[in-house]
């Protein structure tokens, strides 16, 4: 072959050469492209149902943050492999939408994507009040998620509030409304549920679905027993889980507030973790625990602060947007209830606690004939009944060990 056929033949392995190479590079940039869309919060608000997730991340803290960066491990492998499972609930958005949108296993955020930008060598957190030792943590191997949850989402999950029916509810002005601080930020009941279990030898973290939150339409199916179970037995059921449960709120606040000793790897009391929450100086009068009625009265809205059943549990309570949002509206004052601080007294784990024992002045032997006496003020009254009814109270009442403790009792035609 001459050199003119040779060059001739040069040039077109080379055009080709450079056209394969122009066909790569825009296979390559298109890709780029599609794979940097379906990272983008724009792609993943792009399905209906997706909606709440995406207004709650836009009014939370890491708005500046895309989803991925969150939910898929750091590194190529596992980007790769987020948008095999994007595929997936791409087919489940076209075959029918879901009732509501929960977090599964493979979705769970890991520590190492919150490592990229937050450090692990936190001991207080940014309000200066709780010690929360971050590198003991994370030697530990518990997730960031564990405690923080609810940091871009509030819970919404959890709270039943994303379900399909009230996807149309959630607008920009709505979702300000149904974020709460308390839901975004580290619940105690969670801390606390952790240290007990922690002090009891175990390490709860390691079953994955303790980190996940709760899904309420398993919660739902788990809770209604089995298909043979009578009505009367799951009730039963429901009774004594919420008197197990009771019982075992009530000793950690007894240990919270001090008063019950033991060895444990993990101390309960609140001064423990807080450093700027202390307990009111009126607590440490010696003759509040029997005169703090009159101001329970009067302010049992700065009581509940603190006295909170929700604060000492895990799991958060279900709730309904409709009603959320009707509450956003009003704007509500309390006002002096005797009946709602009766009824908390009763009710309320931390109030519930003491108000279940004898008070001092009930266990002298002089107490039963000369009570009238110490009754007989209108006021003083008030303070007996929230223990004691005047009548004998119907069934399930919230009476304390009813009806041996109401008027009634004793004094048959009590007026």
């Amino acid at each position: 072959m001459d050199s003119k056929g040779s060059n001739k033949n040069t040039v077109k392995w080379y055009k080709l050469l450079f056209g394969g190479i122009i066909v790569c590079i825009a296979i390559l940039a298109s890709g780029f492209g599609v794979v940097s869309y379906t990272n983008s919060p724009t792609f993943c608000s792009s399905c209906h149902e997706m909606a709440p997730e995406h207004l709650t991340y836009s009014t939370s803290a890491h708005n500046q943050v895309s989803c991925v960066q969150c939910h898929v491990k750091p590194g190529f492998i596992n980007m790769m492999t987020s948008k095999k499972q994007l595929l997936k609930e791409v087919y489940v958005h076209f075959k029918g939408i879901p009732e509501q949108i929960v977090q599964t296993k493979d979705q769970v955020v890991s520590s190492q994507s919150c490592l990229q930008c937050h450090s692990k060598n936190r001991l207080i957190t940014a309000t200066g009040d709780l010690k929360v030792n971050h590198p003991g943590h994370v030697k530990q191997g518990i997730p960031c998620i564990t405690c923080h949850s609810g940091v871009a989402h509030a819970k919404i999950a959890a709270r039943g509030l994303n379900v399909s029916k009230d996807q149309d509810k959630w607008t920009k002005a709505t979702t300000e409304k149904l974020i709460e601080e308390k839901y975004s930020r580290p619940n105690m009941g969670t801390c606390i549920d952790c240290h007990d279990k922690v002090n009891n030898g175990e390490k709860p973290w390691k079953d994955i679905t303790y980190t996940m939150t709760a899904n309420p339409k398993k919660m739902q199916n788990s809770n209604n027993g089995s298909p043979e179970a009578t009505t009367a037995e799951i009730v039963e059921e429901v009774q004594n889980a919420e008197a197990v449960q009771n019982k075992k709120t009530q000793g950690l606040i007894l240990q919270a507030i001090g008063k019950q000793k033991k060895n444990v790897k993990i101390s309960m009391e609140c001064k423990t973790c807080h450093k700027i929450v202390k307990v009111p100086k009126l607590h440490k009068n010696p003759e509040w625990p029997v005169n703090h009625g009159s101001t329970a009265m009067k302010e049992l809205n700065k009581c509940l602060n603190c006295h909170q059943d929700s604060k000492w549990v895990k799991d958060v309570p279900q709730e309904s947007i409709t009603s959320l949002l009707e509450l956003r509206r009003q704007k509500v004052n309390y006002t002096l209830n005797y009946e709602l601080v009766k009824e908390q007294s009763r009710t309320n784990k931390f109030c519930s606690t003491c108000h279940s024992s004898k008070p001092p002045s009930h266990t002298q032997s002089n107490w039963a004939p000369g009570h009238a006496v110490a009754s007989a003020d209108d006021n003083e009254k008030l303070k007996c009944y929230i223990c004691h009814d005047k009548d004998t109270p119907p069934a399930g009442s919230t009476a304390i060990k009813a009806p041996a403790q109401s008027c009634q009792h004793c004094h048959k035609y009590f007026e």
